[in-house]
């Protein structure tokens, strides 16, 4: 399965689509880098669809994405009356398209994953849809796509603008979910279990034994795991994510800083400091300080 990696934020939109009802003999026009994703998702009958040397047969209950960057063209005449609709979309953020067998390498690489080192900036992630999938939910992805075209008769309107691009969030979950209904691999399970069990206990003292009794993984195989999927170990990740809590505490209270390296999982204060000033090349108190007013 080819795999459309796209960065988010920013969200991919909406730009135009219609519904078109192509009889037998019809061919969908060739097309070449023509800047925006056109996602085909036929209601009747089948599309036969080129892009590059990839040949698809979008039949009923299918979608298809294909690419800004790439030729796309018939590779016959549609056999039957067929329905589809056609939505172009764009994305003012990286994307890139991997396959499935191949290691996954979303746009903005593992790290992105790592917790952001500045708790006022959005964090971003990968987004992943399929390029050519069966969708869960027909009918579903019917209405959404009915109601996101009958919108455009109004779409001179701020408010409909506004309303299409929420309607639009709900086809891209619908798309995602079509692949995601196979389940995580298992790299990705471990290391995500073993990121919540971290978030959950970070204020405790935690061995590497007692992660892995605790979500029944093996210690290395969760470094492995972790070090693919977020592009850390584990003891990093806790690290990193107990000094972000630490400058939302240094933020929002007037605790002693002392006190708040406690409440992070420090068991002292001056190896609080010394761990804070080398994730963030300040310590402490200077970070607080350089919010303070007066």
């Amino acid at each position: 399965m080819t795999i459309i990696h796209m960065t988010i934020p920013p969200l991919p939109h909406y730009i135009i689509g219609g519904y078109t009802v192509a009889p037998s003999g019809r061919k969908h026009p060739s097309r070449c880098n023509i800047n925006v994703f056109d996602l085909l998702v036929v209601t009747r009958g089948c599309l036969y669809m080129g892009e590059e040397d990839q040949h698809y047969e979008v039949s009923a209950g299918h979608a298809l994405i294909l690419r800004p960057d790439a030729h796309h063209y018939a590779t016959r005449a549609c056999e039957e009356q067929t329905a589809y609709y056609w939505i172009h979309f764009q994305t003012t953020g990286m994307w890139s398209i991997t396959d499935q067998s191949m290691p996954e390498v979303p746009p903005d690489s593992s790290k992105s994953r790592i917790l952001n080192t500045n708790i006022y900036t959005a964090q971003t992630f990968a987004k992943q849809l399929p390029q050519f999938a069966k969708l869960l939910q027909p009918s579903k992805m019917d209405s959404l796509l009915r109601q996101l075209v009958q919108l455009n008769m109004n779409d001179h309107i701020p408010s409909v603008k506004w309303k299409q691009q929420l309607v639009f969030q709900e086809v891209i979950e619908h798309l995602s979910a079509s692949m995601e209904a196979e389940g995580p691999s298992p790299s990705i399970l471990c290391a995500e279990q073993a990121a919540s069990y971290l978030r959950e206990h970070y204020r405790d003292s935690i061995t590497a034994q007692e992660l892995g009794d605790s979500i029944n993984f093996h210690p290395v195989y969760i470094a492995r795991c972790m070090q693919k999927e977020f592009g850390c170990a584990p003891f990093d990740y806790l690290m990193r994510f107990r000094i972000e809590q630490a400058k939302l505490l240094l933020l929002q209270t007037d605790l002693p800083i002392a006190r708040i390296g406690e409440q992070v999982g420090f068991n002292h204060a001056a190896y609080f400091t010394s761990c804070f000033a080398k994730y963030e090349s300040i310590s402490p108190r200077k970070y607080r300080q350089r919010f303070s007013h007066g």
